[in-house]
């Protein structure tokens, strides 16, 4: 009788990668390791890496498959911050009354590790008529240009192709399975500069201060709501996060002034049209007050939403069969690589409990990582049934 495999340890898995240092974008060790033990199941592996940034493109079975089922994340991480104050070393991978600690425990190396371990074992114990695919980034932390955008480019390019994605960002505020993601909300930022005029305080006939008219400006950008939300979406928010004009002098009016604001915006609004309304009210407010003003908008992603049906429904199915919730389905939070492989395939968002993500004494519960490897299985054999 033929030897079955050794599971793959989804907790081991995890505390391997998080002692790989892969702050964006260093990919420390992490793509090598997961290349390893994909290799060894059957997957066929390619670096898909651009201007530095490394990527991984993996696949089971056979290119154009009918139905291939692809998993989405990331292996880099934000920085750890003040090192010293963790209690366990940030790169240790510490095991500690069962909890893992360790950069990545949260966001997201225990996401990666579930469900590398849960394809790995599944092709190996009942492999499946189509493909698995598996694209992983190391560059989501970051600027987010060379990473699973690189990825979809490569893969169209190649004629690689998901029928439906499963991301495993970590989705639950407490406890796994209260929540998934079926999409995200857009987010647009502005950067506004006003020039006016400089001089004395005591002689404003003579300046023209571009605070006032920026100040202005914000007012009328803040004076009412956007928007009261939508089905799926909660109300968009919009959030001056800086002002300032770099002016030491009490008795200086400043000849230039500068905010910086982010919306985060619902299926109402696009970032063009989000662009569209505060070029409007700066012209309106320019040609009031004499002010000239520059308006940079940098759009990192737009709404979207994978309505509920026949995806959305197994995917739900399978976390409350392994956890005994009904998964609130949920657009909140802030962006991920979903909001790029949308443009790709429908896209899902399911993974751990994530509120030490990003934190010093980044952690997470080992029996998480263990019950979320069994849902992406489930996910994986109910796909293929």
């Amino acid at each position: 009788m033929p030897q079955q495999p050794t599971p793959l340890d989804p907790v081991q898995l995890t505390a391997d990668l998080i002692r790989c240092p892969s702050v964006t974008p260093e990919e420390g060790g992490a793509l090598a390791l997961l290349e390893a033990h994909l290799g060894a199941a059957g997957f066929a592996c390619t670096r898909v890496d651009r201007n530095g940034v490394p990527n991984l493109f993996a696949r089971w079975g056979a290119k154009g498959a009918a139905r291939s089922f692809g998993f989405n994340g990331h292996t880099d991480v934000v920085p750890v911050g003040n090192e010293a104050a963790w209690t366990h070393p940030p790169f240790s991978g510490a095991l500690v009354d069962g909890e893992l600690w360790g950069r990545g425990a949260t966001d997201m190396k225990s996401g990666v590790a579930a469900f590398v371990a849960a394809a790995v074992d599944f092709v190996q114990e009942t492999p499946p008529e189509g493909a698995i695919v598996i694209a992983i980034t190391g560059d989501e932390e970051g600027p987010g240009k060379d990473g699973t955008l690189a990825l979809l480019d490569w893969m169209r390019a190649e004629g690689e192709a998901m029928s439906v994605c499963l991301v495993g960002e970590p989705t639950c505020p407490e406890h796994l399975g209260d929540m998934m993601k079926i999409g995200r909300r857009g987010s647009v930022t502005f950067r506004i500069t006003a020039r006016g005029v400089q001089g004395h305080v005591a002689y404003p006939h003579r300046a023209n201060n571009p605070l006032h008219a920026l100040i202005d400006l914000l007012g009328r950008m803040t004076a009412e709501p956007l928007d009261q939300g939508t089905e799926h979406f909660d109300a968009s928010s919009l959030q001056v996060t800086t002002v300032d004009c770099g002016n030491p002098a009490n008795n200086v009016i400043p000849a230039e002034a500068r905010a910086t604001l982010n919306i985060r915006f619902n299926d109402l609004h696009s970032g063009a049209s989000l662009t569209t309304w505060a070029q409007e009210l700066i012209d309106a407010v320019a040609a009031e007050t004499g002010i000239a003003f520059t308006l940079d908008a940098d759009i990192s992603g737009e709404s979207f939403i994978t309505p509920p049906g026949e995806f959305v429904a197994l995917v739900a199915r399978a976390v409350e069969a392994e956890t005994g919730l009904v998964p609130e389905l949920s657009t909140s939070g802030g962006t991920s690589d979903a909001r790029f492989m949308k443009d790709h395939c429908p896209v899902l968002e399911f993974g751990l409990v994530g509120k030490t993500m990003h934190k010093v004494d980044e952690r997470i519960e080992t029996e998480q990582i263990t019950r979320l490897k069994a849902i992406y299985a489930r996910i994986l054999r109910e796909y293929f049934a």
